[in-house]
């Protein structure tokens, strides 16, 4: 092809065919604009010398102008590194047209500086010779948006692996990708255990709801957030691991990226073994005797309430009032001491002559107050107090004294569409057993102040 049917615009061959001058000067002058206005530097170098540089490209080597690098060696702009490499890609180029790929290098400055840069080279036509017109990308913010993402990425991943809260990553199949050392910890996973890539549910450990029962697949938190996209909180679960341990945990779920339909989804959980172990020791000192370990005044009328909620139900049909005769006479001559190892012996065989699903409970003093559940017969009734009385009376032994008891019982049965109040209840049961008491025991007035001076029930 004769050079003379070509348009040469700023030294380079761009067309075939004859045009006429004034359509070749308007595409000269178009590509020269787009060449001096580009951001990516260009130059072209014959032979290794520079031949053509852009303004770009005189910023991009800090020179003052394009005379300062014109006619130098292109390797003197070229880190030692590079150059071998540099070499060898233009060497492949035999055919006109033909381009490198796009290559990361090192480029050096006037001032000495190094540059990241990103190279392609075309081998063209520079007045009517073959040269290598180079196209250079400066890359020096995006290794420092790399940089500054890696130092990002190192101090959240070390903030991470820190916590003592366990973090997880699950991908969309339910792969675990990552887990930090305070997830392994707290689900009982040895450091080296390889568990990376496998599904949440074949993890060496059972997860168990509220009740101990195990956890169904689809009903993990996770699973949950990875189906429908919804955020988890404080979702409570049991882990049963591999070492024979049971703890609780309380975990959050979230998508990584909300806006991506791929996104994996991350879980951060902390152990409240203890936390639950502490409230539920809480509760149960709030509802229940400190002496005895029998239900309180508190749990009693809960239950009691319930019971007439209940409209009829089977949760309590009939309460017992019973009040210990004797007592006070072994509190005032022998000492609390003694007194409170009577209270609870008489709770435990209390709790021993009735049904599990009877509620015992201690109002305070030696007074006790029992819920049967259920509808016993009357019939039973009578048979009932006179196994407790009978119980009640068995001889006690306590510090080396031969201690003896009587019980005093009212009964108060809860009829259908009851409209009692559960404080109500209570004082129709102890007018039963005040009525139940021996006289000697009525004319000395403890039925008017029956309560001992031994711990109350909290």
């Amino acid at each position: 092809m004769p050079f003379a049917d070509q348009a040469e615009i700023g030294g380079f061959a761009v067309g075939e065919g004859r045009t006429d001058a004034a359509s070749a000067e308007q595409l000269a002058q178009r590509y020269r604009s787009l060449v001096e206005h580009t951001p990516d530097a260009i130059c072209v170098h014959e032979s290794g010398t520079i031949v053509y540089v852009n303004p770009a490209m005189v910023r991009l080597l800090g020179a003052d102008s394009a005379d300062d690098l014109l006619g130098l060696s292109i390797t003197v702009f070229v880190h030692p590194d590079s150059v071998a490499a540099m070499l060898d890609r233009i060497d492949q180029l035999t055919a006109e047209g033909s381009a490198s790929p796009p290559t990361d290098m090192d480029l050096i400055r006037v001032d000495g500086r190094t540059v990241p840069v990103q190279t392609v080279s075309v081998l063209t036509v520079w007045k009517e010779k073959l040269a290598f017109q180079v196209v250079v990308h400066d890359l020096t913010a995006q290794r420092a948006a790399e940089a500054s993402a890696r130092q990002a990425e190192a101090y959240f991943t070390t903030v991470v692996s820190q916590l003592e809260e366990g973090v997880l990553v699950v991908d969309r199949r339910g792969r675990l990708e990552s887990i930090n050392p305070a997830g392994r910890r707290i689900l009982g996973i040895e450091e080296g255990g390889q568990i990376l890539g496998r599904l949440i549910d074949d993890l060496p450990l059972t997860m168990v709801d509220r009740d101990g029962q195990p956890l169904p697949p689809g009903k993990h938190p996770m699973a949950h957030t990875l189906a429908t996209g919804e955020v988890v909180t404080g979702f409570v679960f049991g882990v049963e691991r591999a070492d024979g341990h049971q703890v609780w945990v309380s975990c959050n779920c979230r998508l990584l990226n909300p806006d991506s339909p791929d996104s994996s989804g991350v879980s951060s959980f902390s152990d409240i073994t203890e936390y639950r172990a502490s409230r539920r020791q809480l509760e149960y000192q709030a509802t229940h005797d400190a002496l005895t370990g029998l239900a309180n005044r508190s749990l009693i009328l809960s239950q009691l309430s319930a019971a007439l909620a209940d409209d009829g139900g089977t949760l309590v049909t009939t309460v017992l009032f019973i009040d210990l005769d004797g007592f006070k006479a072994i509190n005032d001559t022998l000492g609390h001491a003694i007194g409170d190892t009577v209270l609870q012996i008489v709770a435990q065989r209390l709790q021993q002559a009735l049904r599990n699903e009877d509620l015992v409970g201690r109002l305070g003093g030696d007074e006790f107050l029992v819920l049967l559940a259920g509808h016993p017969q009357r019939t039973d009734l009578p048979a009932l107090v006179e196994r407790l009385r009978v119980r009640m009376a068995e001889p006690i032994i306590a510090s080396g004294h031969r201690l003896e008891v009587s019980a005093s019982v009212g009964i108060t049965e809860l009829g259908p569409h009851e409209r009692r109040t559960p404080e109500a209840v209570l004082h129709d049961a102890d007018l039963a057993m005040y009525r139940d008491k021996p006289a000697a025991h009525r004319e000395l007035g403890l039925g008017q102040n029956r309560r001992s001076n031994n711990t109350h029930a909290s």
